[in-house]
């Protein structure tokens, strides 16, 4: 006689429940573009989410404390002229967001406190040099004002991408001195950007 085993577990009796209308996001346009991306960021102070937009790129960012159904005419953050596929906030500055987007551009913006009361269009920081669009984005876990852009485009949905990276310190433009870098044994390399040590 065969005897049924059923394996411990602390999780077995766990359940979720459904959250309530009002803590949830309600009609919100998520960008349709398909891409490798989460299409929204979080810090403690924000949600970021890409929108769709005519025209151009877009994302809208909301207060974690505003919630339920979101109004059409809420303001978004939009300045590139190419679809948004990657939004980052900063990990050392709640209000600060980088985005890139098919219009091979970087665009660093800051939100203000209390989140955005008019459309925003001006970024703090414009930063262009890619030749391709920019995919994906990474703010350095630990080096202030260090963001990463990386590039990826494939010839047939068989090919394996080719990589471009793209490493940007966003200080002003005029203190900037360029460094490549590659890593040991790896084909793609890096061109980093970075401020002089004051």
């Amino acid at each position: 006689m065969s005897r049924k085993v059923v394996r411990a577990s602390k999780f077995r009796h766990v359940f979720g429940q459904a959250v309530k209308a009002d803590q949830c996001y309600d009609d919100i346009r998520i960008s349709q573009m398909t891409w490798d991306s989460n299409f929204c960021s979080v810090n403690p102070k924000f949600v970021a989410m890409i929108v769709d937009a005519s025209g151009g790129g877009a994302f809208m960012v909301l207060p974690l404390s505003k919630t339920g159904r979101i109004d059409m005419s809420y303001p978004n953050v939009c300045g590139h002229t190419g679809p948004v596929l990657d939004i980052e906030f900063c990990p050392h500055n709640d209000n600060i967001i980088a985005s890139g987007s098919e219009d091979c551009s970087v665009m660093v913006w800051e939100i203000p406190d209390g989140g955005l009361t008019t459309s925003l269009t001006e970024p703090v920081v414009k930063l262009d040099g890619h030749s391709k669009r920019v995919g994906i984005l990474s703010w350095h876990p630990t080096a202030h004002n260090v963001l990463m852009s990386l590039l990826m485009s494939t010839t047939s949905p068989c090919t394996a991408a080719r990589k471009a990276r793209r490493g940007w310190d966003t200080c002003p433009r005029e203190v900037w001195r360029s460094t490549n870098v590659k890593s040991p044994g790896s084909t793609n390399s890096m061109r980093e950007n970075v401020s002089p040590l004051s």
